[in-house]
C-alpha cells in the first residue's frame, strides 16, 4: 500500500504528514512508529494527518501522533505546517482556516513572508484540565500562577502547569544549556500524578519579552521546537509577572512568537516543506519489525 507524504518542519521540529482526504489512510500505533522511525523510516518528531472534517465549521480535521504512536490533542509546530501542506496542494485556497483538534477548533492564517500564525484555543491552569493529581503536594503562589513541588528522586522540583489543548508542566531554570533536560524531562514526563503523562518544559528567562526554551514532549521525548510549549512557557512567565506580551521564544531550532492578553493566545513561526515521497507502508512496518527484532 503506497502512501503520498511530505516532510515538513517548523522551527526544527519535524513531522511526516499525509494526506488522508484524496488518499485512504488508516494510522495505526504501529505505523505511526515505522514512519517516525529515524533509522529504519523516514524520521519524524510527529505524524500529521490531514482529512476531511466531522465538524461542519471547520475547513479539515487535523490529527496528530507521536513518534511513540499515541494520538495527542494539539501541535502547534504542527499546525503552522498544516496551513502550509494544505495551500501547497492544493486542498484549499482559504486564508485563514478552521481546523478541527480533538479539544475543538483553533485558526491558521498563512502571511506572504511565509510565516503562520495560529490562535491557540482554550488555556487552562487547573490541575483538573491536565487530569493531575495534585493531592497533598506542597505549593506556592508566584504572581497569579501557582507551582507544585515533586520528588524526583535527586531533589525537589518546582514547576507550574498548563493546559494549552495539551498538557505542560514549566520549570524555570538559571543556565538553560547545562540543565539536565534529558533527565528530569522523562521523569517528570512520565509521573504517575500525570495521568494522561505531561510536556516539561526548561524555561530561561531573556528579558521580559525574550526567553530561551528546550521541551522534551510527551511520546517524543527533546524535540528541536514544541509550539504549544512555547505558548505554555510564555504564558507562565506572564502569571508570573516575569514576562509582558509578545514574547519571544529562542528554541533550539528556531524562533517562535507568543502573544496572550489573558484571553486570546497567538503564536507565529516558520513552516517549512523539506521533501515529498512515497512509502510502501506495510513493507516499511515489516522492515522495521523484522530489523528491531
Amino acid at each position: 500500500m503506497l502512501w503520498n507524504f511530505t516532510k515538513m518542519h517548523g522551527a526544527g521540529n519535524d513531522f511526516v504528514v499525509l494526506d488522508g482526504v484524496r488518499q485512504p489512510i488508516t494510522l495505526t500505533p504501529q505505523r505511526a512508529q515505522a514512519l517516525a522511525d529515524r533509522h529504519f523510516g523516514i524520521g519524524a518528531d510527529q505524524i500529521l494527518l490531514v482529512e476531511d472534517p466531522l465538524d461542519p465549521a471547520a475547513d479539515f480535521r487535523y490529527r496528530i501522533f507521536n513518534a511513540d504512536g499515541s494520538e495527542v490533542e494539539h501541535c502547534g509546530n504542527g499546525a503552522r505546517c498544516f496551513v502550509r501542506f494544505v495551500h501547497e496542494h492544493g486542498l484549499s485556497r482559504r486564508n485563514p482556516l478552521r481546523a478541527e483538534i480533538a479539544t475543538g477548533l483553533i485558526v491558521l492564517h498563512e502571511s506572504p513572508d511565509g510565516q503562520v500564525a495560529v490562535d491557540m484555543g482554550s488555556t487552562g491552569f487547573t490541575p483538573q484540565q491536565l487530569d493531575f493529581d495534585a493531592d497533598n503536594l506542597a505549593t506556592r503562589p508566584v504572581g497569579q500562577d501557582t507551582q507544585y513541588a515533586l520528588d524526583l528522586g535527586d531533589d525537589t522540583h518546582w514547576f507550574s502547569i498548563a493546559a494549552i489543548s495539551n498538557p505542560h508542566a514549566v520549570l524555570q531554570v538559571e543556565q538553560l544549556d547545562d540543565y539536565p533536560v534529558n533527565r528530569i524531562g522523562p521523569a517528570l514526563e512520565r509521573h504517575p500524578r500525570f495521568r494522561q503523562r505531561v510536556n516539561v518544559g526548561f524555561m530561561q528567562i531573556m528579558t521580559r519579552h525574550a526567553i530561551r526554551l528546550r521541551v522534551y514532549e510527551r511520546g517524543a521525548g527533546e524535540t528541536l521546537a514544541c509550539g504549544t510549549g512555547a505558548c505554555a512557557a510564555a504564558i507562565v512567565g506572564i502569571r508570573q509577572g516575569l514576562l509582558d506580551s509578545p514574547v519571544q521564544v529562542q528554541t533550539r531550532g528556531g524562533l517562535l512568537q507568543i502573544s496572550w492578553d489573558g484571553q486570546s493566545l497567538r503564536m507565529q513561526g516558520p513552516a517549512t516543506t523539506v521533501f515529498q515521497g512515497q512509502v510502501d507502508i506495510d513493507a516499511l512496518v515489516a522492515h522495521t519489525l523484522e530489523n528491531k527484532g
